[in-house]
């Protein structure tokens, strides 16, 4: 026990060289800027202070958002997804996987729950032994659950989730404006010393090496925070755009968007004057997230066509609605209402269509107006001439 508590420490501590790596380049860029450059190198006032209020206000920006990207602790799961006591023993008694997702599902019941693994079981953690959240994950580094979990970072060693998304946004879109203002008011000063239109003094080393890493640095930046920007437009995380989340029919990677306005304001808050500030605006608890996808229970609430054709859902609602689970609301409309095939008439001016994703297949023995739901082979439609439902087989 004592070897595993100390390895732990060690790793712990280890896991802090990154982010004391980029506080020492950044306490060096600092000196070789402000000192070396503005003070020792410049010589004209105006320009001296025109680059130090620019920089500085660049430097506090991009501070600001680091230290609120690492001190901001990961959002984990509420109580409320939590196994109850006796439940937790039974589940930890159960040695079949079938059992012990039936005392799954029974937890999850009253869950705000709309994601699953790829098997279709309930997200369970064995580690922290509680009920997933949607979009949340495990994370090794920092033995937790963190909501809406997008990565490990380890250059600020934290976990980049629902808490600190945005700083972490803001952290790159800062750094990125640092490191490009530091290369363009560098670049004049750099070629001159690189032709030797300035003196050798210690301040040209400071001067080649600091574009040299600006450079570098703005480059690597680009190419994250571009791609940042576009999960944020598409509301991803880097965990979903390299694995789908899994819906009750299957994986859509786009199960989360909401449009790219929508996305934006999940992220950022809808109070546009706080989004260049790292201060926490973020939408919603990180437990439940609006989605583009029916948000009903199949199990619990059944749709008739009744409700369908007083509210109709919309396309990507109908888009989830299973095959059978239309054959049956279908199937029983037309028992409740004792439709009778004399009452048809196919010749009426004045009807409303309802255009439904199912398929019947009628036997010569069967009545076509009561077809099973699992007899699928032709298309159908249904069409409503004020209360008279006409089938077209």
């Amino acid at each position: 026990m004592a070897p595993t508590h100390v390895l732990r420490c060690c790793q712990r501590g280890l896991a802090w060289i990154p982010v004391i790596f980029i506080s020492l380049v950044v306490c060096w860029s600092y000196y070789a800027y402000v000192v070396e450059l503005c003070i020792l190198t410049i010589r004209s006032i105006g320009e001296k202070i025109i680059y130090l209020v620019f920089f500085h206000l660049s430097f506090g920006m991009f501070v600001w958002s680091y230290v609120k990207t690492i001190f901001s602790k990961p959002a984990n799961p509420s109580n409320e997804f939590c196994l109850p006591k006796a439940e937790k023993e039974r589940y930890e008694k159960e040695e079949k996987p079938e059992f012990q997702q039936e005392i799954l599902w029974r937890a999850a019941t009253n869950l705000p729950l709309y994601t699953r693994t790829g098997t279709g079981a309930v997200r369970y953690c064995d580690r922290c032994q509680v009920i997933k959240p949607d979009r949340c994950h495990h994370c090794s580094a920092c033995d937790m659950c963190v909501l809406k979990m997008d990565h490990h970072c380890p250059w600020v060693n934290n976990c980049v989730g629902f808490s600190n998304y945005k700083f972490f946004i803001l952290f790159l879109a800062y750094s990125l404006v640092y490191c490009l203002f530091i290369a363009a008011t560098v670049l004049q000063y750099f070629i001159k010393f690189w032709t030797n239109e300035l003196e050798d003094t210690r301040a040209k080393f400071h001067v080649l090496f600091l574009f040299f890493v600006a450079a570098m640095f703005c480059i690597s930046i680009l190419s994250l925070f571009s791609y940042h920007l576009w999960l944020v437009g598409k509301n991803r995380s880097t965990i979903e755009a390299f694995r789908a989340p899994v819906f009750r029919t299957g994986s859509d990677k786009n199960g989360f968007s909401l449009g790219f306005r929508k996305n934006i304001v999940q992220v950022f808050g809808d109070q546009k004057k706080y989004w260049l500030l790292p201060v926490f605006t973020s939408q919603g608890d990180g437990m439940t997230f609006p989605t583009r996808l029916v948000n009903i229970d199949p199990e619990q609430a059944p749709v008739t066509a009744t409700d369908v054709t007083v509210s109709p859902l919309s396309e990507s609602q109908n888009r989830l609605l299973s095959n059978e689970k239309q054959a049956n609301n279908v199937e029983d409309y037309l028992a409740d209402d004792n439709i009778k095939s004399d009452r048809m008439n196919t010749h009426s001016s004045a009807y409303c269509m309802l255009r439904l994703p199912l398929q019947l297949k009628v036997k010569p023995s069967q009545s076509p107006w009561r077809a099973s739901p699992n007899q699928v082979t032709r298309p159908a439609r249904i069409q409503l001439f004020g209360c008279k439902p006409l089938l077209h087989v």
